[in-house]
């Protein structure tokens, strides 16, 4: 699908803003329905039925923060449409967030300071919505990365839409109506095994808009866990990412997986990965950071990533497996 029409909208994020280390995660999955260079980033979203290609560009500075969106369309988008495609926008990308209480108590802080002065401003985000982050963390589920990228790559290729757009060619995502058609067997003739039942069990309550993405941001943080640990096969790490990155909870620092405990223990105690810190350990440690704890984690754990993309840091390539 070739993408002719063009919005240019201007967008101003709360001061400060750190924009390359917001809107390029190092450490987030890869897959073909983003791009990103220095100063830019390219994305598909599936938005009220309309595959949109997005354009976001770097036009302030970190005080004086603007970036400017282009927006990608088969057909001119209706106000409405539009309209709400920016709050969401502005919602994921976290740009109305005010981090100034948490840079004020913690820009001093030995470890996590000299980031904070490095990247006043980085938010978390997520370019996808709940289902789709859903698909990919079932997509993640005991298996390399390596192998996580294919099987998502091969779910784009079956059931997304390649989208053509500002010279790039990237995949939109399906409707969940779309898998609710496909038996399991046919996914599993794609070759991501025992996922392919994870996947139409999570599909189902989506096609059937039994839940609204839009509706869980209304309620609690505990209602809004209960609500996630009912979904199948979601548990308690897939949760904690949700609720920070979706649901910007920067306080949500609950449970920690095997996989962050060996990294964590090297990160913060310079402790073997082998050798890993005790998770109840780990978890008293990040108290100190109260109500910004997965934030800080967040800042310090994307210092690490982007270091990876200018220098090998063995014990790290070591669990990852890309």
């Amino acid at each position: 699908m070739k993408l002719k029409r063009v919005k240019e909208i201007e967008l101003i994020p709360t001061s400060p803003f750190a924009f390359d280390p917001t809107f390029h995660k190092p450490d987030h999955f890869p897959s073909s329905d983003t791009a990103w260079e220095q100063g830019t980033r390219w994305q598909t979203m599936l938005w009220q039925g309309e595959c949109l290609g997005l354009k976001f560009e770097n036009k302030g500075t970190t005080q004086q923060p603007q970036i400017n969106l282009h927006i990608f369309s088969e057909r001119s988008l209706p106000k409405n449409i539009l309209d709400s495609l920016i709050i969401e926008i502005r919602y994921r990308y976290d740009l109305d967030s005010d981090l100034s209480d948490f840079i004020k108590n913690f820009k001093n802080d030995k470890q996590l300071g000299p980031i904070i002065k490095k990247w006043p401003g980085l938010r978390p985000m997520s370019p996808q919505g709940l289902y789709e982050f859903l698909v990919i963390g079932i997509m993640l589920q005991n298996c390399t990365v390596k192998r996580s990228v294919s099987m998502t790559q091969t779910l784009f290729e079956k059931y997304g839409t390649l989208l053509e757009f500002d010279r790039k060619k990237l995949y939109c995502y399906w409707e969940p109506k779309v898998l609710e058609k496909i038996s399991e067997e046919e996914l599993r003739r794609l070759k991501i095994g025992y996922r392919a039942k994870s996947l139409k069990r999570i599909n189902t309550p989506f096609s059937n808009c039994e839940i609204d993405e839009l509706e869980l941001r209304k309620k609690t943080k505990k209602e809004q866990r209960e609500i996630l640990l009912s979904l199948y096969g979601v548990g308690p790490a897939t949760v904690g990412y949700i609720l920070f990155e979706i649901f910007k909870h920067y306080d949500e620092l609950s449970h920690i997986s095997p996989w962050e405990q060996k990294i964590y223990s090297k990160l913060f105690f310079n402790q073997d990965p082998e050798k890993p810190v005790a998770v109840e350990k780990l978890l008293k440690y990040f108290e100190r950071y109260g109500e910004y704890k997965q934030l800080a984690v967040h800042y310090l754990w994307e210092d690490l990533w982007w270091k990876r993309k200018n220098e090998k840091i063995p014990w790290l390539e070591k669990l990852i497996r890309l």
